[in-house]
């Protein structure tokens, strides 16, 4: 079965040719009438998809936490632009900002901004957040400037990303492009292609037919965060699943219902991400003049991070006024969300900050690290 979106995109390459994956992405995932997140609430057991701060309201409050604490070690500025990417349902800032409800000064210093482009989600994210008098912007360079906090969970893993293929002439770039029953199917520009990625992928002996990934979109938005925090005040904290680049592999996938389905089955209908090198956004950050912890290169694993910042504490406080099932249900929501077998590995975090700013909490420095 397919829909509307796939027969616009059908019509469009039979008339101008394959199309790049980051167009196919950007249709599928954003276009003004069929795209996935326009027409849709993709979260929970109804959705697609369950994100953390869904799994327990442990997720949010630490993340509270380490805007608080990172928001009090820069000299509590006010007033400060407190940005979410991507915000879902509104649940994470709702948990933080219960969180930090005692933390003096804070709530009154905070500026609350949202950068989402869903209709649906907004409606969601204004019931959840009303009290705090959210704006709401389609992109980070529509907001104001001034200190900043920002938090990004699971938003750079949804821009999107092209794919380059390595052949015997060289890399050439993986499009998406008609087969002959005139359906769509992956394919090459032959023409010499791979300027975009790293140095590493061109100059390394990569056997031919291995696939590389970049996101152009997604360095682009780390730059732009990188020269915000450079010119003054504040912290960033993206968490996302992926790994420290460069790789090679093909993590782009599609999910329905919770379970895997073909990249290129009726778009518009189920959600497309693909792993975050964080790498490269660590260093288009670096390069706009933050500073990037616990540095280029790396980054830290999300269960190490939650329990530096006191998840497992904070479980044992829910416990302690829990009932039997709620002590049970808590102690799951911690497994999963730090376990190194679950998403306690799989998803990693790099904070951006001024490059003056002190190492945040859950960090370290590196020795040799510089802004």
């Amino acid at each position: 079965m397919t829909g509307a979106l796939h027969d616009l995109l059908v019509r469009r390459i039979a008339l101008t040719g394959p199309i790049s994956i980051a167009s196919f992405m950007g249709e599928a995932l954003g276009h003004p009438q069929h795209g996935y997140y326009i027409t849709r609430d993709p979260l929970g057991a109804e959705g697609d998809f369950t994100t953390a701060p869904e799994i327990s309201q442990m997720f949010g409050e630490m993340v509270g936490v380490w805007l608080a604490d990172c928001w009090i070690n820069q000299g509590c500025p006010e007033p400060v632009h407190l940005v979410e990417l991507g915000p879902g349902r509104g649940t994470l800032m709702a948990d933080a900002l219960r969180a930090t409800a005692r933390v003096p000064g804070f709530h009154a210093a905070i500026r609350l901004h949202l950068v989402e482009t869903s209709p649906t989600l907004r409606d969601r994210q204004a019931a959840a957040l009303a009290a705090f008098n959210p704006t709401w912007h389609d992109s980070l360079t529509d907001g104001p400037e001034g200190p900043m906090l920002l938090v990004a969970n699971e938003f750079f893993d949804a821009l999107p990303i092209r794919q380059f293929i390595r052949t015997p002439a060289g890399w050439a770039e993986r499009k998406v492009g008609l087969n002959p029953a005139g359906q769509l199917a992956f394919t090459f520009d032959p023409s010499p292609g791979g300027a975009l990625l790293t140095p590493l992928h061109r100059e390394a002996e990569i056997p031919p037919g291995a696939i590389a990934e970049t996101c152009p979109a997604g360095i682009a938005v780390a730059a732009e965060i990188g020269r915000r925090l450079s010119e003054q005040a504040g912290a960033a904290l993206v968490i996302d699943y992926g790994y420290d680049g460069p790789a090679i592999g093909d993590t782009l996938q599609a999910l329905r219902a919770h379970r895997p389905v073909s990249v290129l089955d009726d778009p518009g209908s189920a959600d497309l991400t693909a792993h975050v090198d964080f790498t490269a956004l660590a260093q288009a950050a670096r390069q706009a003049g933050a500073r990037v912890h616990p540095g280029v290169g790396n980054s830290v694993e999300q269960g190490s991070l939650l329990r530096a910042l006191g998840i497992e504490a904070r479980a044992a406080s829910l416990s302690a006024r829990a009932t039997p099932a709620q002590q049970a249900d808590i102690h799951a929501a911690l497994t999963r969300l730090t376990s190194t077998k679950s998403m306690g590995r799989l998803f990693r975090a790099i904070a951006i900050t001024h490059p003056a700013a002190p190492v945040p909490a859950g960090f370290t420095a590196p020795t040799g690290d510089s802004p």
